[in-house]
């Protein structure tokens, strides 16, 4: 069940609780598993539909707003580089600038993408699926030596998502061959700045190096995670005129 459909059950069940008079008292609870999917959209039930209308127009009217346009249908899972990976990698390094950071790269973890974007209009349910969590963005600092082994912790998962200065070459076992930052090598003894995710800094999705990082700058404010600051980047390009777009171009290469 997507992000949408989930809002409204839960929408009409809380106002079925609340208003609710009962005195009865739960005696048990057993659970189950449902699978819902999409097989319950080839056959609707008439009369949920309609018990659900008038729920439907107060989800629609916070989850139907178009933030902007996609260019293309980009998938979440690719590896080792994805389209949309490529996309909110470049989103947390665009962002930088309203929080005085100058990230030399940027990083979204794959697993942190959490559905398709699709192609044409994008709404604030679209985004809502694509990062749910209440992940905001991070600034953290690694020492050359440390963005090495972060890169090789990367290349270990087979790809994560990096911004448009990073290029890498890795092997199909997971190892790290060659990287660089803008066009040069890593230099181990220089300090390099990194936009990413706050949920990232704990060292999770297997790159612990994050743990290493130093002089963090991670807000805390709603308006920080993730999801706004993807829907102020479609937001921008939108009243620009231009559709939201990416490429595949050589930022993580197996070979």
């Amino acid at each position: 069940m997507n992000r949408k459909a989930t809002l409204l059950v839960l929408l009409a069940t809380a106002l079925m609780v609340s208003s609710c008079k009962s005195h009865y008292e739960v005696a048990s609870v057993q659970r189950s598993r449902i699978l819902i999917d999409a097989r319950y959209d080839a056959q609707p039930d008439a009369k949920a539909a309609e018990f659900l209308k008038p729920y439907k127009h107060v989800v629609d009217s916070v989850m139907g707003p178009v933030v902007g346009r996609s260019a293309r249908y980009m998938r979440a899972d690719q590896r080792p580089e994805g389209l949309l990976t490529n996309l909110l990698s470049d989103i947390l390094v665009w962002a930088a600038k309203d929080y005085n950071e100058k990230p030399d790269f940027g990083v979204y973890n794959t697993g942190g993408v959490r559905a398709d974007l699709p192609k044409g209009e994008i709404t604030y349910g679209d985004v809502l699926d694509i990062a749910p969590f209440e992940n905001k963005i991070a600034f953290t600092t690694l020492s050359g030596a440390d963005v090495e082994q972060l890169f090789a912790e990367m290349a270990s998962n087979g790809g994560e998502g990096v911004s448009h200065s990073v290029r890498m070459v890795i092997t199909q076992d997971g190892k790290l061959v060659s990287a660089t930052i803008n066009g040069e090598p890593i230099d181990p003894q220089r300090d390099y700045r990194i936009a990413t995710i706050d949920y990232l800094l704990g060292g999770t999705d297997k790159m612990t190096t994050f743990k290493k990082g130093r002089n963090i700058n991670s807000p805390k404010g709603t308006d920080n995670n993730s999801r706004f600051i993807i829907m102020n980047y479609f937001r921008e390009q939108e009243k620009l005129g231009k559709e939201v777009d990416s490429q595949i171009e050589g930022r993580i290469v197996i070979k």
